[in-house]
């Protein structure tokens, strides 16, 4: 997942400085998640609506664990954690943040978050094909996803698609 957001974020147009906090960053987007009951994390199962409000609970919470560092690194991660699930469109959540307020390392992480979520098996959904992950994301665009994230995405599919070669589940 890191290594598809340094790839995204220097697609974008991101400087190196950003591009490595960002690597080292994007790491910690869900940390919140432990405080997640194991019950909601390893559900086989849609989750009700109860579930699903502690489960995006796991943004502030992981936020508010990195809160009050001196290291950039630390202060990134705390921005993605709280902000990766919002949307280009202002639906997502904690905050619904709405185009640009999204900060550009979490528009970047989200992209990674969600390729790596859809083509990867989960105890609730086995993994999507190549092709239907990559049309899911560009549905995404200027709804789900800032645009040009989008662009600079599939500017970089070969690489994306060598990233999760090397590093697949035996």
């Amino acid at each position: 997942m890191s290594l598809y957001s340094e790839a995204v974020a220097r697609s974008v147009g991101l400087d190196e400085v950003t591009v490595e906090n960002i690597l080292f960053s994007a790491s910690m987007h869900d940390l919140g998640k432990i405080s997640t009951p194991d019950h909601i994390l390893l559900k086989a199962g849609q989750l009700d609506a109860a579930e699903w409000e502690i489960m995006k609970q796991h943004t502030v919470v992981g936020a508010s664990i990195l809160s009050g560092s001196d290291s950039e690194v630390i202060k990134l991660g705390e921005v993605i954690a709280r902000s990766h699930h919002e949307k280009w469109d202002g639906s997502g959540y904690p905050d619904g943040l709405k185009g640009n307020e999204i900060p550009i390392a979490a528009r970047v992480v989200a992209i990674a978050d969600v390729f790596d979520a859809l083509s990867s098996k989960r105890p609730y959904k086995k993994s999507f094909s190549e092709e239907k992950t990559f049309a899911i994301i560009a549905e995404g665009s200027g709804n789900h996803f800032d645009p040009k994230v989008v662009d600079a995405f599939f500017a970089v599919k070969e690489e994306i698609l060598a990233i999760k070669q090397k590093y697949a589940e035996k």
